[in-house]
């Protein structure tokens, strides 16, 4: 199964790099109709509803791309490490920031079925917010 989930792995990553706000038809080749996708803010079941999903949060940047640095693949569940670079208008004057994080993907049928992101809100949202970016930074210093 790992040179499977290997193969289903390096698919998920080509499409993921390549992904682009004008055109998000590429995922329907890696998830399963019946998909749970979590993060640390949302939980969404099936791939229709994910669909939606992402369509609003690229609906909402000015840009997004994923620069996966690092893959390791087990049985028929994968981590893929990443760095998200994206632009928002309302965040840090709508400057690029920049998020690392981390995916647990579990295939079934030969497509995604489970995908959960680890990452930090606060690097991603709080910090590019004015007035409270600096203080979820000197919180984050102190600890």
């Amino acid at each position: 199964m790992d040179e499977q989930t290997s193969e289903l792995t390096d698919k998920f990553v080509a499409i993921y790099q390549h992904l682009d706000k004008q055109d998000l038809s590429g995922l329907e080749e890696i998830y399963h109709h019946d998909v749970v996708f979590e993060d640390p803010a949302h939980r969404v079941e099936g791939y229709r509803q994910l669909l939606e999903y992402f369509s609003r949060l690229f609906d909402a940047v000015e840009y997004c791309s994923f620069n996966i640095t690092e893959q390791l693949c087990c049985g028929d569940t994968a981590y893929v490490q990443w760095t998200m670079t994206f632009q928002h208008p309302k965040l840090q004057s709508g400057k690029k920031r920049l998020v690392n994080g981390c995916s647990r993907l579990v295939f079934a049928e030969g497509k995604v079925i489970y995908h959960r992101d680890y990452f930090d809100m606060g690097e991603m949202i709080y910090e590019g917010i004015p007035l409270l970016g600096p203080i979820v930074r000197q919180i984050k210093a102190r600890l």
